[in-house]
């Protein structure tokens, strides 16, 4: 084997594990081919993917899906069987990287006889947070999450909604930098879940990144800069939401489809006929619109309205599911 030879076989290995360091230090997330198995079930498999500092990403996916699984990998409350992972630049499990993420699970409880103030002062003391500075993190923190005026009322008079407010107040003690939360507004009426999303807002403008476990679609277009769907502890689909949402389509009111202008109509999509002489054309860029409407009256149609229409993240959810069915 000559030296050149040598020297490529060497460097091709090296550079990738390079890129994978580059890729993980730079990151708030960064996951390779991680994979969990509880004996025969294999709850996640070869889950690969990226969350950058800063970003509000939102991981999706059916129950059973693996996403409480890769949860608990990330945050080293379980090990993987295979593959590696990586949060704030350090492998998953470091202990001095976890003072550094704030976490509200799905399920939590507090003690009724405390106060507000006393369950985040308990959590002041388990994350290392300097005495001298609690009161004011306090102060910060029952103001962002608008329970500042209930500060001294027990826990047990909390409503649903209070309590999942105050569960996200300990996940943002100390000013993580990364934040992981399972489905933050689950309790929430629609004015707590608008509240939840200006704190996330909010975080980002401060440079936080957002790891967020939802099953509200709606929360998720709204909030997330990019998103992952995973399905059977894979990853299906990721991307920015416009890149996750592809093309849309839109509906037509019109006369004279049938014969050649159906054909015109078929050319440019998926073609579904509805009611009152509506019809839906999917899979189609709204830059394309004006085209399909001279085509089809070109062709002798005669359109009466046209709605451009945008596929929402549900409709793309389960398009995705289903084709991976």
């Amino acid at each position: 084997m000559s030296s050149t030879t040598v020297a490529t076989s060497l460097a091709g290995p090296r550079s990738g594990i390079q890129e994978e360091a580059a890729s993980a230090a730079s990151s708030a997330i960064h996951i390779a081919a991680l994979s969990k198995r509880y004996g025969p079930v294999v709850a996640v498999k070869d889950l690969t993917m990226t969350v950058p500092r800063g970003e509000v990403f939102g991981f999706l996916g059916p129950n059973g899906a693996g996403k409480t699984t890769s949860v608990k990998m990330l945050l080293g409350l379980t090990r993987p069987t295979s593959g590696e992972a990586w949060v704030l630049g350090s492998p998953i499990g470091d202990k001095l990287t976890r003072r550094r993420v704030g976490y509200l699970p799905e399920l939590f409880r507090y003690q009724a006889w405390l106060s507000a103030a006393e369950v985040l002062g308990l959590h002041c003391e388990l994350a290392g947070i300097p005495r001298m500075t609690r009161p004011a993190e306090l102060d910060r923190v029952l103001n962002l999450i608008g329970l500042a005026g209930r500060s001294s009322d027990r826990v047990g008079g909390f409503s649903k909604g209070m309590q999942q407010r105050l569960g996200l107040g300990v996940a943002l003690l100390g000013r993580p930098e990364l934040v992981v939360l399972d489905e933050p507004t689950s309790a929430l009426d629609p004015v707590g879940r608008r509240d939840v999303r200006e704190i996330i807002r909010h975080l980002k403008a401060d440079g936080t990144a957002v790891f967020l476990n939802s099953h509200l679609l709606t929360e998720v277009e709204q909030v997330c800069d990019r998103a992952a769907i995973v399905n059977h502890g894979t990853v299906i689909a990721t991307g920015t939401l416009g890149e996750l949402l592809g093309r849309g389509g839109v509906r037509l009111r019109a006369t004279g489809l049938e014969g050649p202008a159906r054909g015109v109509l078929e050319g440019f999509g998926a073609v579904r006929d509805e009611d009152q002489g509506w019809v839906m054309v999917s899979g189609l860029e709204a830059a394309r619109v004006p085209d399909l409407v001279s085509a089809v009256v070109a062709a002798g149609a005669r359109v009466y309205a046209v709605e451009p229409r945008h596929q929402s993240l549900e409709e793309r959810f389960m398009e995705l599911l289903g084709n991976g069915q």
